[in-house]
């Protein structure tokens, strides 16, 4: 890589960039015009620094200043990924209702299987406004059927109505419904319940999921308008579809229909400072080589905890240093492919002297162009680790 020290060659570079770039002897070529705002894609190189997700991710969708301390009341559910950011938050210590073992809401029994947005709008409509449904669209993970039961309505309202921030995940477009009644199943339905008859299945739109989306968001501003909602569009692909083709190309859909629709009530309510989006989707498709593990569904663990510690830094007072993001930063990066996979075993162990070792090597990256840059960041964890083994080896004293 050529790095750019003289001033005139900074400024050509910076006139290519803005669209005037002299081409001849007092001539300029003109491109097309760019605007004042927007962004571009990192290239390779600026994919290995740990700040990627920062820099390149998250621009238009941090709060202002983190508002999740441990008196913050956090309600999450949805698709599966909504349990990875419960689990991560109830093991730093953080109040998350949907993790209280002693509740028979449903959206702490089976809340990670809400996967799409008309089983979401059912919980709050039923909750905050008693709506009934006309078939038995609830099932648990056993088949089992989840009736509308009172009690269970109302400890629902009361999680919902004590609720600060919401967390809800979109997993899927695909839905199975209830022909007569137009109801929406959580999932699918069991096998013992199945009636061709009656039972369809379908490709929900974008506009269904937008319009799911807004009345969720109306019926959370009227009964808890001080309340901040998040939403998520989960990164694990569809273990299977019901369609006619691939589930690659059918996965491909289902994604960009929930998140087009995010988009679009996100332009729409963004402004009035209640409604934000995490894009754990992007960091995942967009960040990491090989993210997942060998069944192409579930996320190395390591890659998992660093998208979480990155939502902690934004959203949480109390957050993990620099220290410890660059350690997740670099095991995420051995595991998805990007590092040498023996680094995350000694980073993880914390093995300084390995780690030097490793370092020797001719290369540590799979890589070429992020070689030079991957060899930097190790170095500067090690040394930094090394200062503070050394810092609770006096203070020990």
């Amino acid at each position: 890589m050529n790095i750019l020290t003289d001033p005139s060659d900074i400024r050509k570079a910076a006139e290519r960039v803005a669209g005037n770039a002299p081409v001849a002897e007092g001539g300029v070529h003109k491109t097309w015009f760019r605007g004042s705002k927007g962004s571009r894609p990192p290239k390779a190189l600026q994919t290995m620094p740990e700040t990627v997700v920062l820099d390149y991710v998250l621009k238009g969708w941090e709060p202002a200043a983190p508002c999740i301390d441990e008196t913050t009341k956090v309600t999450a559910f949805g698709s599966c990924f909504a349990t990875y950011i419960s689990d991560w938050l109830a093991s730093r210590h953080y109040n998350v209702l949907t993790r209280d073992e002693g509740s028979n809401a449903y959206v702490v029994s089976c809340g990670e299987g809400m996967v799409n947005s008309f089983v979401i709008r059912q919980q709050f409509e039923w909750a905050f406004e008693g709506k009934s449904f006309d078939a038995p669209l609830w099932h648990g993970y056993k088949a089992e059927e989840f009736g509308y039961d009172e009690d269970v309505r109302l400890e629902t309202l009361r999680l919902f109505n004590e609720t600060d921030v919401f967390i809800l995940t979109l997993g899927l477009s695909e839905v199975w419904y209830d022909e007569p009644t137009g109801g929406v199943f959580w999932r699918t339905l069991p096998k013992d319940k199945y009636d061709p008859e009656r039972h369809k299945f379908r490709v929900s739109t974008v506009e269904e999921n937008r319009d799911n989306l807004r009345e969720i968001y109306r019926l959370i501003r009227t009964h808890r308008p001080d309340a901040r909602i998040i939403l998520t569009l989960s990164p694990i692909p569809l273990i299977a579809t019901f369609r006619d083709e691939s589930c690659i190309s059918a996965n491909s859909v289902s994604k960009a229909v929930l998140r087009v629709a995010i988009d679009e009530v996100m332009r729409e309510f963004k402004h009035e400072g209640y409604l934000f989006y995490w894009p754990s989707y992007e960091i995942v498709a967009d960040i990491f080589n090989f993210p997942f593990k060998e069944d192409r569904r579930h996320l190395h663990r390591p890659v998992q905890d660093f998208i979480l510690m990155t939502f902690e830094r934004v959203w949480c007072k109390r957050a993990p240093d620099d220290h410890e993001y660059l350690r997740q930063w670099l095991r995420a990066k051995a595991v998805s492919g990007q590092l040498n996979d023996r680094f995350d075993g000694a980073l993880r162990t914390r093995n300084l002297d390995r780690l030097r070792h490793m370092l020797g090597r001719a290369r540590i990256s799979n890589f070429k162009v992020t070689e030079a840059t991957a060899k930097a960041l190790i170095l500067r964890y090690v040394e930094e680790e090394e200062r503070r083994q050394r810092s609770r080896s006096v203070a020990a004293e």
